[in-house]
């Protein structure tokens, strides 16, 4: 989880894997004016141009690109093993980006950086945690030296206001936010959120329960789904069952509970909520352990996936949303 534990740093994302509030002051036009904006870290930002030329942790890139605004380079997961884009990079086309992403967690290329020319840099910001998502303090002083930041809440805020905030940011650096394509994009947000109501309050007729969880050959971990903005807005607000661990990692900012896999049987739940990032097990991996493997969920293969951390935008959670929403149907049909 990022910057919380060694083991699996740039796993969960404060997982998250979740006050700032962003004013955005945009006071560029087409003609290229001045611009300001002030960010969730209560930054102001002044330039003589709106940014034209932005570098983004890949979450943010794809937030902005599904808002209307490309960005020039990137940093974090962006391309799988296999070639294919990482979940976490949403739209982003890895083919039109410069990778700008260090040897380490929390690094750059500074020479990529500088090398793009940009004007401005975009990344999550933790409340919990001192400087921007996938950037180490060290580096992000230094970065500050190439161009300006700008930090967005991901935490502790529901995913619809994330969403917005993205949007906010988007449109303050120009991107066409109201277009017919953005508002179908919300239109499809709200039925898939509709779906998940409907199969949450199946659920919970059912007296089912939904647990996530992920993994490292170090520990095994259950997450917290009111520390994370998407699994908050699924318990609070769309009623999906999903337990709370009784003992969160308060010093990693109680975003998950961490268990050694000797107590990998401390919860069960009827369907497993598995974390899909690199950093974690897969299912089959986890189902090594034998006392992991004896939950009947885990038995039965009732598992869904938690795309953690992917962009804060209504193209992106329509998508996993209605992804879930499928996979959970599916899982259900084969209880009994």
């Amino acid at each position: 989880m990022r910057r919380k534990i060694g083991a699996i740093a740039g796993l969960v994302a404060v997982t998250g894997a979740l006050a700032g509030c962003a004013s955005p002051e945009p006071a560029a036009d087409s003609a290229g004016g001045r611009w300001s904006y002030t960010d969730d870290r209560g930054v102001t930002v002044n330039a003589d141009h709106r940014p034209q030329r932005v570098i983004a942790q890949v979450s943010a890139a794809g937030a902005l690109k599904d808002f209307g605004v490309g960005v020039v380079g990137t940093f974090g997961p962006l391309v799988k093993d296999d070639g294919s884009t990482e979940n976490e990079a949403g739209s982003v086309n890895p083919a039109e980006v410069t990778d700008v992403t260090g040897p380490a967690y929390g690094e750059l290329n500074m020479e990529r950086v500088a090398s793009l020319h940009p004007d401005l840099l975009v990344s999550g910001k933790y409340a919990e945690f001192a400087g921007l998502w996938h950037l180490t303090q060290d580096q992000e002083e230094t970065v500050k030296s190439i161009v300006r930041t700008v930090g967005v809440q991901q935490s502790g805020v529901a995913l619809p206001e994330s969403i917005r905030k993205y949007e906010e940011l988007a449109r303050a650096l120009g991107g066409d936010v109201d277009s017919p394509r953005v508002r179908a994009d919300e239109e499809a947000f709200n039925a898939a959120a509709q779906r998940l109501r409907g199969l949450g309050e199946r659920l919970r007729s059912q007296n089912r329960t939904i647990l996530a969880v992920g993994g490292t050959p170090q520990e095994y971990f259950v997450v917290v789904p009111a520390r994370n903005p998407d699994l908050d807005y699924y318990v609070r607000e769309l009623g999906l069952p999903i337990t709370t661990p009784a003992h969160p990692d308060t010093a990693g900012g109680g975003y998950f509970e961490r268990l050694s896999w000797e107590n990998a049987n401390a919860y069960n739940g009827d369907i497993l909520l598995w974390d899909t990032r690199r950093a974690s097990m897969n299912p089959e991996q986890m189902k090594q352990n034998p006392l992991f493997a004896a939950q009947p969920a885990a038995a039965a293969n009732r598992f869904v996936e938690w795309d953690a951390v992917a962009p804060m935008s209504y193209a992106s959670y329509a998508r996993i949303m209605n992804k879930l929403a499928d996979q959970i149907e599916r899982t259900m049909a084969g209880m009994r």
